[in-house]
């Protein structure tokens, strides 16, 4: 799914110290670099493998496979209830799964979930912090709590202010931001460490039109030459950001292609909205009934 222009970019990250001159292309320190090169840009970065949760009775996310390589922009849909935060919760390791495992940068999670926890950044819903810190005092509370300190510690935290533009609440408590702001701080938290992946359930929640605009940016920009998973529930948003989409319905995925896939799977007669129209079609039916009985109308309107 990844784009010509994001491959390109992730592998410069790989490319040997120097060009090859004539004869070194068969040289074993070439082959190697570029075979480091071609298997780095080709890993995954987030793999998921049949995932399951049970909540009692309750089987809430029922064997969901996935796999995301850098500089892909996922956007991960379904309706309430459906399993989304179930699963991005097991995938950062906050919450065991019932069965199956994960994968981050290569790390099993399960195995090594301090190292695991290191490769990404993450924006759970609610965006939790202290409420009596200022914006700057939690920012270096995390940078701490990452292992950075002294001119590293606040060179992030300016970094991290700065990406998401909140020099003007910096100085503000917690408790008394507006629900936006909550949010752009809890994003900046997630940048600190400047992850390869970023896993942000409902980065834009809150936000308003102009704020919207500056996250969808960002969250373009960053992946480049990242993993991104973000749910949402902004139809608008997959479109305007993320180059795959997968819908999830009832623990399962419904669907996993690209936006314009996406859109491709509304009725027919869908003129408006499609992608609202293909994504209630793939989590309820309604559409899908609706169009049988318009078409059943029309048949009988012909015969008439």
């Amino acid at each position: 799914m990844q784009s010509c222009a994001a491959t390109d970019r992730v592998r410069t990250r790989y490319d040997p110290p120097h060009s090859a001159g004539p004869g070194e292309t068969d040289s074993p320190a070439f082959l190697a670099a570029r075979s480091m090169e071609t298997n780095m840009a080709a890993v995954p970065k987030i793999v998921a493998e049949k995932l399951e949760k049970r909540f009692g009775h309750i089987h809430a996310v029922r064997g969901i496979d996935l796999e995301v390589p850098a500089g892909q922009v996922l956007g991960f849909l379904g309706p309430n209830g459906a399993g989304k935060s179930t699963t991005m919760r097991m995938i950062t390791g906050f919450l065991e799964p019932s069965g199956g495992r994960v994968k981050l940068d290569g790390i099993d999670i399960a195995e090594d979930p301090i190292a695991a926890k290191r490769t990404f950044g993450y924006l759970p819903e609610g965006a939790p912090a202290y409420p009596d810190m200022t914006v700057e005092e939690f920012l270096a509370f995390i940078a701490y709590a990452r292992g950075f300190s002294g001119k590293d510690a606040k060179d992030r935290v300016e970094r991290a202010i700065g990406r998401v533009n909140l020099q003007g609440v910096r100085k503000q408590a917690f408790e008394t931001l507006s629900k936006g702001y909550k949010r752009r701080t809890g994003l900046a938290q997630a940048l600190l460490h400047d992850p390869g992946i970023l896993i942000l359930d409902e980065p834009t929640d809150g936000l308003d039109p102009n704020q919207k605009f500056e996250v969808r940016e960002l969250i373009k920009e960053l992946g480049g030459d990242r993993a991104i998973v973000l749910s949402t529930h902004i139809l608008e948003e997959v479109e305007a950001v993320c180059t795959r989409a997968v819908v999830i319905n009832k623990g399962t995925i419904v669907f996993d292609g690209t936006p314009a896939e996406m859109e491709s799977r509304a009725p027919r007669d869908a003129t408006k909205n499609r992608m609202d129209a293909a994504f209630r079609a793939m989590t309820t039916g309604d559409v899908a009934a609706d169009a049988e009985r318009g078409a059943g109308s029309r048949a009988k309107g012909g015969r008439r």
